[in-house]
């Protein structure tokens, strides 16, 4: 089965800066759409980001548009988000998942997730 690790949460003041990696493994990473979604508490999980198999399209969530940026490294079957200017409500779970059917990035349903890492901004 697709494994998805992700790495890179942690504490960062309002305005700063930090990169989220997901790393693959099990299948051939290439052939996947990648998404990003996050979590607040007591909200639903909602989408961030999408980057299509071959990196040729992306797509965001309105409120991050211009502050993140999500690539991919099909060699090293890694999805990266860049996250600038953050803000205290970009603040919760953030999940890496990959889909093997493309059409729908900005809901589910994705085949597979990881098991998410923490992103805390503080005011």
């Amino acid at each position: 089965q697709v494994q998805l690790v992700e790495s890179g949460g942690g504490l960062v003041q309002a305005g700063g800066s930090l990169r989220l990696s997901c790393a693959a493994s099990g299948r051939t990473f290439s052939s996947y759409s990648m998404g990003w979604f996050r979590q607040a508490p007591g909200k639903e999980r909602e989408f961030v980001s999408a980057i299509t198999s071959s990196g040729g399209d992306t797509y965001y969530k309105t409120s991050v548009q211009g502050r993140f940026t999500i690539s991919r490294d099909n060699a090293k079957k890694t999805v990266y988000l860049q996250m600038n200017s953050l803000k205290s409500e970009d603040t919760g779970v953030y999940y890496c998942a990959a889909k093997r059917t493309p059409g729908v990035y900005s809901s589910p349903p994705y085949d597979y997730w990881g098991q998410g890492t923490q992103v805390t901004v503080s005011s």
